[in-house]
């Protein structure tokens, strides 16, 4: 960060001079590939998901193909990525039983947030699949429509679900008609919102910060001024290590993503 810095006045100025530019929300909005402007847009962002997708089914099938009760080299990293979720996060916060039960659906929502996030940092792809609303609001009404399942199943029926949101017992009476509209603000709008914008906001940032680093790197290193050159070692260092920050931030978002669905699922089923 001092490096970045450091370098705002320089790039500040050369942008004035030349042809450097940082980098906007427009690169989240890349031109079709194809169906432009319908429904059934493709565009760079789109193609990355599949990708992502697409080599996460393969990674499990492999691991999960020709399973044995000696477990061989990919069966074993399936059944620790999977043991990571489960122990870590599913049984840890839901306890054994409920635990197992939800552990499927919460691998699904850990790993395919993680390797959503993790196309920001792969070459040639160079941009996060959930930099974009589309992918965060989906996991978000996904875990949304969880935390409500578990909650009505537990409590046998909507009404009784609600009440146990809604209006917690041991309040006296008048402070209901305050208290309820803020459980239901907090309960049913704001925790898929904020599951939303977090993950978004992360993803969106990380992206501009590394474009902006080896943006600026290629610019002073091959356009600008021989005077500017130097500056550009420090943006190329600062990318580098906000690459690998980048990373963290992947696996972190993707787990607390997980862990907070988590959450919510326990809150939904346990009265107050």
């Amino acid at each position: 960060m001092p490096t970045l810095t450091a370098s705002a006045p320089v790039l500040a100025a050369a942008e004035g001079e030349s042809g450097f530019h940082p980098p906007s929300l427009a690169d989240f909005f890349p031109p079709a590939i194809f169906g432009d402007g319908t429904l059934f847009e493709f565009n760079r962002i789109s193609l990355v998901r599949v990708i992502a997708t697409v080599l996460l089914v393969v990674l499990f099938w492999l691991a999960a193909r020709n399973t044995k009760l000696v477990p061989g080299r990919a069966q074993s990293v399936g059944e620790l990525a999977l043991g990571f979720v489960r122990g870590n996060v599913a049984e840890e916060v839901l306890g054994k039983d409920l635990g197992r039960k939800y552990t499927p659906l919460l691998c699904v929502i850990f790993f395919g947030v993680l390797f959503m996030n993790i196309t920001g940092v792969i070459p040639f792809l160079n941009i996060a699949g959930s930099s974009v609303i589309g992918f965060p609001l989906l996991m978000a009404l996904i875990a949304y429509v969880a935390f409500i399942y578990a909650g009505v199943k537990a409590h046998h029926g909507g009404g009784k679900f609600l009440k146990s949101q809604l209006f917690p017992p041991g309040v006296p009476w008048p402070i209901y008609i305050i208290l309820a509209p803020i459980e239901f603000l907090s309960t049913f709008i704001l925790r898929p919102a904020t599951l939303t914008i977090r993950l978004l906001a992360n993803m969106l940032s990380g992206h501009l910060l590394l474009v902006l680093c080896f943006g600026a790197t290629h610019y002073l290193f091959f356009e600008a001024s021989g005077a500017m050159t130097p500056f550009g070692v420090g943006t190329l260092a600062a990318g580098f290590a906000f690459t690998l920050f980048e990373i963290f931030i992947a696996a972190l978002q993707a787990y607390i993503f997980t862990l907070l669905t988590a959450v919510y699922i326990n809150l939904s089923v346990e009265s107050h």
